[in-house]
């Protein structure tokens, strides 16, 4: 009787054991890479004509503040001042004063927004030559390195949109950086929960995640040398895939050159069967590394979280803050690592 009921059940409740985040996965609703196909690769090959980031010089008022070049003197990739940014530069401001308004309070947006743009309009990092991913990564940590000393900086998130579905207003691939004066929800929910493992575990829990991984080998995506990827254990969204170095690394900005080019070939390999498998969906990627706010945080482990859009929130979501994933991610995982 019981296998007989367990057999019947098309859902399972799982929970982040870093976060303590619920997720639902309903396997019954979505069971092959077709069914969350969402956009052809056609969709993708936009007119370049009138993109501002293929003439970069329409697209910002302030200098490039770092640029990168090949043999031949054409630039490969460049990161200047968002044009229009969610966060204004602090010129005078020396601290942040919260300032009261009845029961609520506020205080000023400032912080730093750039935008990391690689040269060709059409393809996106899985499409990249790996090497020129490497330089990606290494545009994420020359800046992060330059802005995690400014003033009123605290934390610096690094995100990537691709697609329309995914935010991005501009089809030509490219990056964010945006350095704020708070250290994000998520993030704090991320560190609680690394620091309350290790409290009782005497362990980093993504270094325990990894080696869990490794060894039953059920979500591996891609591995090599001295980085994985795998769909987590309580995915959000069908396809989601992490991208971890092996080795315990709590700061991204930390990285080495080595880190860089197995991390680059990582990261596009990742994206590539994601984009073969759901036939070049649209997708987020997000960098979480610790805070750069003066404290030590051993116990954290950066990694970058990658979220195709394959679904969107309704009711259920919005109201529970529980995330829906019509697919098993042992199921999503084998069908991306054999891409």
């Amino acid at each position: 009787m019981e296998e007989e009921t367990k057999n019947k059940v098309n859902s399972q409740l799982r929970q982040d054991i870093i976060t303590g985040d619920w997720v639902v996965i309903a396997t019954g609703r979505g069971k092959r890479p077709d069914d969350f196909k969402k956009r052809k690769e056609e969709e993708i090959s936009e007119n370049n004509e009138e993109c501002l980031f293929c003439d970069t010089e329409k697209s910002h008022q302030e200098k490039d503040v770092l640029i990168y070049k090949d043999a031949d003197d054409e630039w490969t990739l460049k990161v200047f001042p968002n044009k229009f940014p969610a966060f204004s530069q602090p010129v005078a401001l020396r601290k942040l004063i919260h300032q009261e308004e009845g029961p609520y309070f506020w205080m000023e947006g400032v912080g730093y927004h750039e935008v990391i743009v690689t040269r060709d309009h059409q393809k996106n990092i899985g499409q990249l030559d790996p090497l020129l991913v490497a330089e990606i990564l290494d545009a994420y940590q020359t800046r992060y390195l330059e802005l995690m000393n400014k003033k009123l900086v605290r934390y610096i998130e690094i995100f990537h949109n691709h697609g329309k579905e995914a935010g991005a207003s501009i089809a030509h691939p490219h990056s964010q950086l945006v350095a704020i004066p708070v250290i994000s929800p998520y993030i704090k929910l991320e560190i609680d929960g690394a620091e309350s493992y290790f409290g009782a575990n005497k362990k980093c829990v993504f270094c325990d995640i990894i080696q869990w991984e490794l060894e039953k080998k059920e979500r591996i995506v891609f591995e090599n040398e001295r980085f994985v990827a795998f769909c987590p254990f309580a995915s959000r969204a069908a396809f989601e895939v992490w991208v971890l170095p092996k080795k315990h690394q709590p700061y991204f900005e930390r990285m080495s050159e080595e880190d860089k080019i197995d991390g680059g070939v990582a990261l596009k390999q990742v994206i590539a069967k994601i984009s073969k498998v759901l036939d070049f969906p649209a997708f987020n990627f997000y960098l979480h590394t610790s805070p750069c706010d003066g404290k030590d945080y051993p116990h954290y482990h950066w990694h970058i979280e990658i979220l195709p859009k394959t679904s969107v929130w309704a009711g259920f979501e919005l109201s529970t803050g529980i995330e829906v994933s019509a697919i098993e991610p042992e199921k999503a995982a084998k069908y991306l690592s054999k891409a």
